[in-house]
Protein backbone atom coordinates (compact mmCIF):
# COMPACT_ATOMS: atom_id res chain seq x y z
CA UNK A 1 0.00 0.00 0.00
CA UNK A 2 2.61 2.53 1.14
CA UNK A 3 2.10 5.67 2.88
CA UNK A 4 0.25 8.93 1.79
CA UNK A 5 2.88 11.70 0.30
CA UNK A 6 2.00 15.36 0.03
CA UNK A 7 4.18 16.72 -3.28
CA UNK A 8 6.40 19.15 -2.48
CA UNK A 9 5.70 20.97 -5.29
CA UNK A 10 5.33 25.04 -5.54
CA UNK A 11 2.23 25.79 -7.63
CA UNK A 12 3.99 29.22 -8.80
CA UNK A 13 6.71 26.75 -9.98
CA UNK A 14 3.95 25.08 -12.41
CA UNK A 15 2.36 27.68 -13.73
CA UNK A 16 5.73 29.46 -14.45
CA UNK A 17 6.98 26.27 -16.08
CA UNK A 18 3.33 25.31 -18.16
CA UNK A 19 3.42 29.09 -19.28
CA UNK A 20 6.51 28.29 -20.93
CA UNK A 21 6.08 25.42 -22.44
CA UNK A 22 3.09 27.23 -24.24
CA UNK A 23 5.23 29.86 -25.58
CA UNK A 24 6.70 29.30 -29.05
CA UNK A 25 10.20 29.16 -27.61
CA UNK A 26 8.73 26.36 -24.94
CA UNK A 27 7.12 24.37 -27.70
CA UNK A 28 10.38 24.64 -30.18
CA UNK A 29 12.51 23.17 -27.53
CA UNK A 30 10.48 21.71 -24.77
CA UNK A 31 13.46 19.57 -22.69
CA UNK A 32 15.00 22.16 -20.98
CA UNK A 33 11.55 22.41 -19.41
CA UNK A 34 10.90 19.23 -19.19
CA UNK A 35 14.41 18.96 -17.11
CA UNK A 36 13.00 21.36 -14.47
CA UNK A 37 9.97 19.83 -14.21
CA UNK A 38 11.45 16.70 -13.84
CA UNK A 39 13.74 17.85 -11.03
CA UNK A 40 10.24 18.58 -8.88
CA UNK A 41 9.81 15.17 -8.34
CA UNK A 42 8.35 11.86 -10.64
CA UNK A 43 4.41 12.93 -10.12
CA UNK A 44 3.46 16.32 -9.51
CA UNK A 45 0.38 18.38 -9.42
CA UNK A 46 -0.52 20.32 -12.61
CA UNK A 47 -1.71 23.86 -11.77
CA UNK A 48 -5.43 23.52 -13.14
CA UNK A 49 -6.12 19.61 -11.18
CA UNK A 50 -4.83 16.06 -11.71
CA UNK A 51 -0.87 15.17 -12.00
CA UNK A 52 1.99 15.68 -14.26
CA UNK A 53 4.40 12.35 -14.36
CA UNK A 54 7.53 12.42 -15.99
CA UNK A 55 8.96 9.52 -15.06
CA UNK A 56 9.58 6.84 -17.70
CA UNK A 57 9.21 3.82 -15.20
CA UNK A 58 5.84 5.18 -13.79
CA UNK A 59 4.50 6.27 -17.47
CA UNK A 60 5.24 2.86 -18.76
CA UNK A 61 3.32 0.80 -15.44
CA UNK A 62 0.37 3.25 -15.74
CA UNK A 63 -0.07 2.97 -19.47
CA UNK A 64 0.53 -1.52 -18.99
CA UNK A 65 -2.10 -1.15 -16.04
CA UNK A 66 -5.84 -1.72 -16.34
CA UNK A 67 -6.75 0.17 -13.53
CA UNK A 68 -5.90 3.37 -15.74
CA UNK A 69 -8.24 3.95 -18.10
CA UNK A 70 -8.60 6.23 -21.22
CA UNK A 71 -10.96 9.55 -20.63
CA UNK A 72 -13.91 7.71 -22.70
CA UNK A 73 -17.15 9.48 -23.83
CA UNK A 74 -18.84 8.70 -20.24
CA UNK A 75 -15.71 10.20 -18.18
CA UNK A 76 -16.07 13.15 -20.39
CA UNK A 77 -19.68 13.53 -19.67
CA UNK A 78 -19.11 13.32 -16.03
CA UNK A 79 -16.74 16.50 -15.96
CA UNK A 80 -20.07 19.08 -16.25
CA UNK A 81 -21.12 20.85 -19.59
CA UNK A 82 -18.94 23.96 -19.13
CA UNK A 83 -15.35 22.23 -19.13
CA UNK A 84 -13.01 21.35 -22.76
CA UNK A 85 -14.40 17.77 -22.18
CA UNK A 86 -18.28 19.14 -23.04
CA UNK A 87 -17.05 20.63 -26.78
CA UNK A 88 -18.85 17.98 -29.77
CA UNK A 89 -15.39 17.15 -30.79
CA UNK A 90 -14.15 16.15 -27.55
CA UNK A 91 -17.08 13.82 -27.17
CA UNK A 92 -16.52 12.86 -30.76
CA UNK A 93 -13.06 11.90 -30.21
CA UNK A 94 -14.13 10.07 -26.72
CA UNK A 95 -16.03 7.31 -28.70
CA UNK A 96 -13.06 6.42 -31.37
CA UNK A 97 -11.26 3.88 -30.74
CA UNK A 98 -8.13 4.86 -28.90
CA UNK A 99 -10.29 6.40 -26.36
CA UNK A 100 -12.52 3.56 -25.68
CA UNK A 101 -12.33 1.44 -22.26
CA UNK A 102 -13.24 -2.77 -22.04
CA UNK A 103 -15.54 -3.96 -22.62
CA UNK A 104 -16.32 -1.29 -25.64
CA UNK A 105 -12.32 -1.53 -26.72
CA UNK A 106 -12.22 -5.34 -26.85
CA UNK A 107 -15.32 -5.68 -29.29
CA UNK A 108 -14.01 -2.18 -31.01
CA UNK A 109 -10.35 -3.61 -31.41
CA UNK A 110 -11.64 -7.47 -32.81
CA UNK A 111 -14.20 -5.70 -35.36
CA UNK A 112 -11.19 -3.27 -36.11
CA UNK A 113 -8.42 -5.95 -37.01
CA UNK A 114 -6.27 -3.42 -38.98
CA UNK A 115 -2.70 -4.14 -39.54
CA UNK A 116 -2.19 -7.63 -39.83
CA UNK A 117 1.15 -9.16 -41.38
CA UNK A 118 -0.82 -9.29 -45.06
CA UNK A 119 -2.16 -5.98 -44.79
CA UNK A 120 1.36 -4.44 -43.72
CA UNK A 121 3.05 -6.41 -46.84
CA UNK A 122 0.10 -5.11 -49.21
CA UNK A 123 0.78 -1.72 -47.98
CA UNK A 124 4.56 -1.99 -48.42
CA UNK A 125 3.95 -2.04 -52.35
CA UNK A 126 2.15 1.14 -52.10
CA UNK A 127 4.22 2.91 -49.46
CA UNK A 128 7.70 2.45 -52.00
CA UNK A 129 5.89 3.09 -55.16
CA UNK A 130 4.39 6.37 -53.41
CA UNK A 131 7.81 7.19 -51.32
CA UNK A 132 9.67 6.75 -55.04
CA UNK A 133 7.23 9.08 -56.72
CA UNK A 134 7.50 11.47 -53.98
CA UNK A 135 11.16 11.88 -53.85
CA UNK A 136 11.30 12.01 -57.83
CA UNK A 137 9.00 15.06 -57.12
CA UNK A 138 11.23 16.48 -54.24
CA UNK A 139 14.21 15.72 -56.63
CA UNK A 140 12.83 18.06 -59.65
CA UNK A 141 12.69 20.64 -56.76
CA UNK A 142 15.77 20.59 -55.48
CA UNK A 143 17.07 20.73 -58.86
CA UNK A 144 15.63 24.56 -58.72
CA UNK A 145 16.89 25.36 -54.96
CA UNK A 146 15.52 24.57 -51.87
CA UNK A 147 11.87 22.32 -51.33
CA UNK A 148 10.29 21.93 -48.61
CA UNK A 149 10.64 18.15 -47.47
CA UNK A 150 7.50 18.45 -45.24
CA UNK A 151 4.70 19.76 -47.78
CA UNK A 152 6.48 17.21 -50.29
CA UNK A 153 6.67 13.84 -48.56
CA UNK A 154 5.70 14.00 -45.08
CA UNK A 155 2.47 15.36 -45.50
CA UNK A 156 1.79 13.69 -49.02
CA UNK A 157 3.33 10.07 -47.72
CA UNK A 158 0.43 9.06 -45.21
CA UNK A 159 -2.74 10.40 -46.88
CA UNK A 160 -1.38 8.31 -50.21
CA UNK A 161 -0.98 5.00 -47.97
CA UNK A 162 -4.12 5.50 -46.31
CA UNK A 163 -6.07 6.99 -48.98
CA UNK A 164 -5.42 3.94 -51.46
CA UNK A 165 -6.25 1.66 -48.63
CA UNK A 166 -9.44 2.30 -47.55
CA UNK A 167 -9.80 4.13 -51.22
CA UNK A 168 -10.58 7.55 -50.76
CA UNK A 169 -11.20 9.81 -53.98
CA UNK A 170 -7.45 11.37 -54.07
CA UNK A 171 -9.64 15.09 -55.05
CA UNK A 172 -10.73 14.62 -50.84
CA UNK A 173 -7.25 14.09 -49.60
CA UNK A 174 -5.89 17.36 -49.69
CA UNK A 175 -8.92 18.16 -47.61
CA UNK A 176 -8.90 15.39 -45.33
CA UNK A 177 -5.60 16.17 -44.32
CA UNK A 178 -6.33 19.96 -43.43
CA UNK A 179 -9.13 18.48 -41.30
CA UNK A 180 -6.98 15.89 -39.03
CA UNK A 181 -4.19 19.24 -38.49
CA UNK A 182 -7.41 21.32 -37.33
CA UNK A 183 -9.24 18.51 -35.14
CA UNK A 184 -6.20 17.54 -33.27
CA UNK A 185 -6.89 20.63 -31.27
CA UNK A 186 -9.32 18.63 -28.70
CA UNK A 187 -6.68 16.15 -28.08
CA UNK A 188 -3.89 18.99 -26.89
CA UNK A 189 -2.77 19.51 -23.04
CA UNK A 190 -4.77 23.01 -22.61
CA UNK A 191 -6.45 23.97 -26.15
CA UNK A 192 -7.81 27.77 -26.11
CA UNK A 193 -11.77 28.26 -26.87
CA UNK A 194 -10.57 29.38 -30.25
CA UNK A 195 -8.32 25.87 -30.67
CA UNK A 196 -11.63 23.84 -29.15
CA UNK A 197 -13.85 26.01 -31.80
CA UNK A 198 -12.07 24.89 -35.07
CA UNK A 199 -11.34 21.46 -33.66
CA UNK A 200 -15.25 21.32 -33.29
CA UNK A 201 -15.91 22.53 -37.24
CA UNK A 202 -13.21 20.14 -38.41
CA UNK A 203 -14.92 17.26 -36.42
CA UNK A 204 -18.36 17.98 -37.57
CA UNK A 205 -17.26 17.79 -41.23
CA UNK A 206 -14.96 14.49 -40.77
CA UNK A 207 -18.25 13.01 -39.30
CA UNK A 208 -20.53 13.63 -42.13
CA UNK A 209 -17.87 12.98 -44.87
CA UNK A 210 -17.30 9.36 -43.19
CA UNK A 211 -20.66 8.91 -42.28
CA UNK A 212 -21.43 9.37 -46.25
CA UNK A 213 -18.67 7.01 -47.15
CA UNK A 214 -19.99 4.09 -45.03
CA UNK A 215 -23.52 4.62 -46.51
CA UNK A 216 -22.65 5.11 -50.28
CA UNK A 217 -19.77 2.00 -49.66
CA UNK A 218 -22.90 -0.01 -48.23
CA UNK A 219 -24.64 0.29 -51.47
CA UNK A 220 -21.67 -1.43 -53.72
CA UNK A 221 -19.41 -3.77 -50.83
CA UNK A 222 -16.47 -4.58 -52.23
CA UNK A 223 -12.70 -5.59 -51.06
CA UNK A 224 -11.84 -3.13 -49.20
CA UNK A 225 -11.74 -2.25 -45.34
CA UNK A 226 -14.53 0.24 -44.84
CA UNK A 227 -16.65 -2.70 -46.63
CA UNK A 228 -15.28 -5.51 -44.49
CA UNK A 229 -16.22 -3.67 -41.58
CA UNK A 230 -19.61 -3.15 -42.74
CA UNK A 231 -19.80 -6.87 -42.95
CA UNK A 232 -18.19 -7.41 -39.48
CA UNK A 233 -20.41 -4.51 -37.60
CA UNK A 234 -23.67 -5.98 -39.55
CA UNK A 235 -23.15 -9.37 -37.75
CA UNK A 236 -22.35 -7.89 -34.19
CA UNK A 237 -25.07 -4.89 -34.37
CA UNK A 238 -28.34 -5.27 -35.96
CA UNK A 239 -29.23 -2.28 -35.72
CA UNK A 240 -27.79 -0.79 -39.11
CA UNK A 241 -27.34 3.09 -37.92
CA UNK A 242 -25.49 2.08 -34.93
CA UNK A 243 -23.38 -0.74 -37.17
CA UNK A 244 -22.75 2.76 -39.19
CA UNK A 245 -22.28 4.62 -36.48
CA UNK A 246 -19.63 2.15 -35.38
CA UNK A 247 -17.88 1.68 -39.00
CA UNK A 248 -17.60 5.81 -39.21
CA UNK A 249 -15.73 6.11 -35.89
CA UNK A 250 -13.10 2.94 -37.29
CA UNK A 251 -12.71 4.80 -40.55
CA UNK A 252 -11.86 8.29 -38.46
CA UNK A 253 -9.29 6.70 -36.16
CA UNK A 254 -7.94 4.86 -38.98
CA UNK A 255 -7.39 8.49 -40.68
CA UNK A 256 -6.77 10.69 -37.81
CA UNK A 257 -4.01 7.73 -36.64
CA UNK A 258 -2.86 6.93 -39.87
CA UNK A 259 -2.54 10.82 -40.26
CA UNK A 260 -1.26 13.54 -37.83
CA UNK A 261 1.20 11.83 -36.30
CA UNK A 262 3.52 9.71 -38.76
CA UNK A 263 3.69 13.00 -41.06
CA UNK A 264 5.16 14.19 -38.30
CA UNK A 265 7.40 11.42 -37.27
CA UNK A 266 8.51 11.67 -40.60
CA UNK A 267 9.86 14.99 -40.86
CA UNK A 268 10.93 15.08 -37.27
CA UNK A 269 13.32 12.11 -38.59
CA UNK A 270 14.31 14.00 -41.55
CA UNK A 271 14.95 16.82 -39.51
CA UNK A 272 17.38 14.67 -37.27
CA UNK A 273 19.13 13.57 -40.60
CA UNK A 274 19.66 16.16 -42.47
CA UNK A 275 20.68 19.21 -39.82
CA UNK A 276 23.63 16.84 -38.92
CA UNK A 277 25.63 15.92 -42.00
CA UNK A 278 27.12 12.86 -39.50
CA UNK A 279 23.94 10.93 -39.55
CA UNK A 280 23.58 11.19 -42.30
CA UNK A 281 26.94 9.46 -43.25
CA UNK A 282 26.33 6.83 -40.41
CA UNK A 283 22.97 5.82 -41.83
CA UNK A 284 24.28 5.54 -45.09
CA UNK A 285 27.02 3.22 -43.65
CA UNK A 286 24.91 0.38 -42.46
CA UNK A 287 21.11 0.83 -43.52
CA UNK A 288 19.98 -2.48 -42.79
CA UNK A 289 20.73 -1.90 -39.28
CA UNK A 290 20.95 1.26 -39.13
CA UNK A 291 17.21 2.80 -40.74
CA UNK A 292 15.10 1.01 -38.09
CA UNK A 293 17.75 2.11 -34.98
CA UNK A 294 17.32 5.78 -36.59
CA UNK A 295 13.71 5.39 -36.57
CA UNK A 296 13.50 4.15 -33.39
CA UNK A 297 15.70 6.35 -31.73
CA UNK A 298 13.73 9.30 -33.65
CA UNK A 299 10.57 8.31 -31.52
CA UNK A 300 12.66 8.32 -28.09
CA UNK A 301 14.17 11.97 -28.87
CA UNK A 302 11.36 13.60 -29.90
CA UNK A 303 8.08 11.18 -30.44
CA UNK A 304 5.13 12.88 -32.72
CA UNK A 305 2.90 12.44 -28.90
CA UNK A 306 4.60 14.46 -25.78
CA UNK A 307 1.38 13.82 -23.86
CA UNK A 308 -0.95 10.96 -23.18
CA UNK A 309 -3.79 11.28 -20.49
CA UNK A 310 -5.26 8.60 -18.47
CA UNK A 311 -7.73 8.59 -15.44
CA UNK A 312 -8.35 6.72 -12.55
CA UNK A 313 -10.37 3.98 -12.15
CA UNK A 314 -10.30 3.84 -8.47
CA UNK A 315 -8.84 5.42 -5.41
CA UNK A 316 -5.39 4.52 -5.14
CA UNK A 317 -1.49 5.79 -4.37
CA UNK A 318 0.60 6.94 -6.66
CA UNK A 319 4.34 6.73 -5.59
CA UNK A 320 2.84 7.81 -2.21
CA UNK A 321 0.41 10.28 -3.21
CA UNK A 322 -3.29 9.82 -3.04
CA UNK A 323 -5.11 9.54 -6.35
CA UNK A 324 -9.07 9.65 -6.41
CA UNK A 325 -11.18 7.89 -8.81
CA UNK A 326 -11.38 9.82 -11.83
CA UNK A 327 -8.85 12.12 -11.12
CA UNK A 328 -6.47 12.27 -14.49
CA UNK A 329 -2.71 12.12 -14.81
CA UNK A 330 -0.85 13.37 -18.09
CA UNK A 331 2.00 11.51 -18.39
CA UNK A 332 4.53 13.68 -19.89
CA UNK A 333 6.48 11.60 -22.30
CA UNK A 334 8.50 14.08 -24.31
CA UNK A 335 10.04 14.38 -20.48
CA UNK A 336 9.98 10.72 -19.94
CA UNK A 337 12.12 9.67 -22.84
CA UNK A 338 14.61 12.27 -21.28
CA UNK A 339 14.74 10.68 -17.85
CA UNK A 340 18.30 10.03 -17.09
CA UNK A 341 16.92 6.88 -14.59
CA UNK A 342 15.83 5.26 -17.87
CA UNK A 343 18.39 6.12 -20.48
CA UNK A 344 22.26 7.84 -19.86
CA UNK A 345 23.32 10.90 -21.88
CA UNK A 346 19.70 10.91 -22.93
CA UNK A 347 19.56 14.65 -24.35
CA UNK A 348 21.80 12.83 -27.01
CA UNK A 349 20.46 11.75 -30.60
CA UNK A 350 22.39 7.61 -30.50
CA UNK A 351 21.06 5.49 -33.38
CA UNK A 352 23.24 2.46 -31.27
CA UNK A 353 20.88 3.07 -28.15
CA UNK A 354 19.12 0.09 -27.13
CA UNK A 355 15.14 1.10 -28.01
CA UNK A 356 12.99 1.90 -25.25
CA UNK A 357 10.38 4.34 -25.58
CA UNK A 358 6.67 4.67 -24.95
CA UNK A 359 6.08 6.52 -28.48
CA UNK A 360 3.30 4.38 -29.28
CA UNK A 361 1.26 4.41 -25.69
CA UNK A 362 1.39 0.65 -24.37
CA UNK A 363 -1.16 -2.09 -22.99
CA UNK A 364 -4.26 -2.34 -24.34
CA UNK A 365 -4.27 0.82 -26.11
CA UNK A 366 -0.79 0.32 -28.03
CA UNK A 367 -0.98 1.69 -31.12
CA UNK A 368 -2.70 -0.91 -33.76
CA UNK A 369 -0.85 1.77 -36.80
CA UNK A 370 2.92 1.19 -35.55
CA UNK A 371 3.56 -1.55 -37.86
CA UNK A 372 2.54 0.60 -40.67
CA UNK A 373 4.07 3.97 -39.41
CA UNK A 374 7.63 1.92 -38.95
CA UNK A 375 7.16 0.54 -42.26
CA UNK A 376 6.51 4.42 -43.96
CA UNK A 377 9.50 5.44 -41.92
CA UNK A 378 12.08 3.13 -42.03
CA UNK A 379 10.94 2.92 -46.31
CA UNK A 380 11.36 6.64 -46.97
CA UNK A 381 14.89 6.76 -44.73
CA UNK A 382 16.22 3.94 -47.21
CA UNK A 383 15.05 5.19 -50.01
CA UNK A 384 16.79 9.19 -49.13
CA UNK A 385 20.06 7.97 -48.03
CA UNK A 386 20.30 5.45 -51.60
CA UNK A 387 18.76 8.18 -54.18
CA UNK A 388 19.48 11.25 -53.02
CA UNK A 389 23.00 13.23 -52.46
CA UNK A 390 23.35 14.38 -48.77
CA UNK A 391 20.77 17.33 -48.25
CA UNK A 392 20.97 20.30 -45.75
CA UNK A 393 18.94 22.36 -43.50
CA UNK A 394 18.10 25.40 -45.38
CA UNK A 395 16.70 27.34 -42.56
CA UNK A 396 15.33 26.21 -38.69
CA UNK A 397 11.46 24.87 -39.08
CA UNK A 398 8.57 26.36 -37.57
CA UNK A 399 6.20 23.92 -35.34
CA UNK A 400 2.58 24.49 -34.97
CA UNK A 401 1.45 25.62 -31.47
CA UNK A 402 1.19 22.92 -30.12
CA UNK A 403 2.16 21.21 -26.66
CA UNK A 404 1.30 17.68 -27.10
CA UNK A 405 1.05 16.83 -30.17
CA UNK A 406 4.24 17.71 -32.57
CA UNK A 407 3.77 19.30 -35.91
CA UNK A 408 6.75 20.90 -38.12
CA UNK A 409 4.82 23.26 -40.44
CA UNK A 410 7.84 23.47 -42.92
CA UNK A 411 10.81 21.70 -43.28
CA UNK A 412 13.08 23.73 -46.15
CA UNK A 413 16.06 21.79 -47.58
CA UNK A 414 18.78 21.83 -50.22
CA UNK A 415 21.44 20.07 -52.08
CA UNK A 416 24.40 20.33 -49.64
Amino acid sequence: MGSVTTPSFDRRTAISLISRLRTARGQDNPFPIYKELRSQGPIVPAPWGGYLVTSYDLCDQILRNGAWLEPDRPWRERQGPRTRWSAPSAREIGSTLPSLNPPDHTRARRAASTFDRGTIERLGQTVTQTTDQLLDTLTDRLRDGEADFAALVSEELPIATIGNWIDLPTADWPRLRELTHEQVYTQELLPSASQLARSDVAMAELRAYFLDLVRDRRTRLREDPVSRWITTWDALEPDQDKADQEVYYLALFVLLAALETTSTLLSTMTLLLVENPRHWDLVASDPDELVPAFVEETLRYDPPTHVISRVSATDCLLEGVQIRKDDMVHLMVGAAHRDPAKHSRPGRFDPHRRPAHLAFSGGIHYCLGAPLARLEAQTLLRQLISRLPRLTLVRPPARAPRVAFRRLLNLDVALA
